[in-house]
């Protein structure tokens, strides 16, 4: 595991407010709308949740979850693949709490339904391409008259485990 490589894909996911949580539903892919509750990335990511959700079920008869960051203003985009499971430890809990999941959980964390998914990434990678007005305008300009696409920016596969 390189540590340069989870810096990275920390920095390009932090900004995003929202990640796309994929399980499993019998035959079909599901994908929602998630938080992720933490202020720093190890190659394990934090969601709240229901205990009682319909993608805790999915989860525990599944483990396997895909993570997806999006971020078309910076040009960063980041897919995640893992294994999820259910915590529900008190200081787990507490240690990732923030009062704004009041929204959500209105009787507060010591709300028996309050729970986590911990999600371990195994591998991940990402997209990192350049943002400027003047470098798209610059691509255009030589795809149009080169008939060749302009770079992508960088493209790098992370094993994390």
């Amino acid at each position: 595991m390189d540590q340069d490589q989870i810096t990275k894909l920390w920095e390009m996911m932090k900004s995003t407010k929202f990640a796309m949580l994929t399980t499993e539903d019998g035959d079909n892919l599901r994908a929602r709308p998630m938080a992720a509750s933490q202020s720093s990335f190890d190659g394990t990511l934090w969601f709240f949740t229901s205990a009682k959700s319909h993608k805790v079920d999915e989860v525990q008869s599944d483990h396997r979850v895909g993570v997806t960051y999006a971020d078309p203003k910076l040009q960063n985009y980041v897919s995640l693949s893992g294994s999820g499971t259910l915590v529900q430890d008190k200081a787990t809990i507490d240690q990732h709490w923030s009062e704004l999941l009041t929204t959500w959980f209105p009787n507060g964390k010591d709300d028996p339904d309050v729970a986590l998914l911990r999600i371990e990434v195994t591998q991940a990678e990402y997209w990192d391409a350049p943002n400027s007005k003047m470098v798209h305008a610059y691509g255009y300009v030589k795809a149009k008259l080169t008939g060749t696409p302009p770079a992508g920016g960088e493209n790098e596969k992370v094993k994390l485990a």
